[in-house]
């Protein structure tokens, strides 16, 4: 099953009107997002805790990392950056921290609030390979923005 996007987005504004809680509003869109795709095998946050370093906040799957820096792995260059990290392999990506042996693949984008300031990344695994595409990566985009920027 792949995500329906427009229907996703629909559900998600629905369910997170008038809630201004950051982590209310992270666990919510991580779980509709997680359950509206059988290529996400584990998605959710990290958040901004301190100067260059992400803490896991609410998600769906197995275990993940609990501290990541901006210096360190997809998570960490999203941040980093600013720009979303669409990974066909995370083999092949220098510095990957391999959190669950079984991620093939990896889209992190950026979260930001509305005065712009980065308050997390999202973090989508596959144990799929090359699972992830540009239209995924812009309609996410379009949920976090309506969430968090709103």
């Amino acid at each position: 099953m792949r995500a329906d996007y427009d229907a996703l987005n629909k559900s998600i504004a629905a369910l997170t009107e008038g809630e201004d809680d950051v982590v209310a509003l992270m666990a919510t869109v991580v779980c509709e997002v997680h359950h509206a795709d059988d290529r996400f095998d584990w998605t959710g946050f990290y958040r901004v805790v301190g100067p260059e370093l992400l803490k896991i906040g609410p998600y769906q799957g197995g275990h993940g990392c609990l501290v990541i820096p901006f210096s360190r792995g997809v998570c960490g260059a999203a941040a980093r950056t600013g720009e979303v990290q669409l990974i066909a392999d995370v083999d092949a990506f220098p510095d990957h921290i391999a959190c669950a042996s079984s991620t093939r693949s990896e889209i992190v984008l950026p979260v930001w609030n509305r005065t712009g300031e980065l308050l997390a990344v999202l973090d989508i695994d596959s144990d799929q390979p090359d699972a992830f595409t540009q239209d995924d990566a812009v309609s996410l985009r379009t949920i976090l923005d309506q969430v968090f920027a709103k």
